[in-house]
């Protein structure tokens, strides 16, 4: 079972940065598609996807976020990373990582399905002011 934990949240103003890191453990998958993704949430609206990154490290973005955030990973430390810079105030959401076994041949927009996904962190959240 994949074990993850976000972390990095905090309150910001606008036009600042954050980096959220999410922490992975409990899996050994080799030779095979292990992707995870960033997905947000606000007060209510539906969850969405942000960005994603597969195990070649080709990564897939919202069109919400392009441009400023970057999704990273580090295999070394089994750490994923969403480099958010320009933060908007509606950008303020509880922010999951998520991974799971992806199919070898991945479309980029299966990064961002929640659906996809069946490991999921408890969330940071992530305030923007005006």
């Amino acid at each position: 079972q994949v074990q993850l934990v976000e972390s990095g949240g905090g309150s910001v103003q606008a036009g600042g940065s954050l980096r959220l890191s999410c922490a992975a453990s409990g899996y050994t998958y080799t030779r095979s598609n292990f992707c995870m993704g960033w997905f947000r949430q606000a007060p209510g609206k539906e969850r969405e996807g942000i960005a994603g990154i597969d195990s070649d490290g080709d990564t897939s973005y919202a069109h919400s976020v392009k441009g400023r955030f970057t999704i990273s990973q580090d295999n070394a430390k089994n750490t994923l990373y969403l480099q958010m810079n320009s933060l908007k105030p509606e950008d303020t959401a509880m922010y999951y990582c998520a991974a799971d076994l992806f199919p070898p041949s991945t479309y980029p927009s299966w990064l961002l399905e929640g659906g996809r996904y069946k490991n999921w962190g408890q969330g940071t959240q992530v305030t923007v002011s005006s």
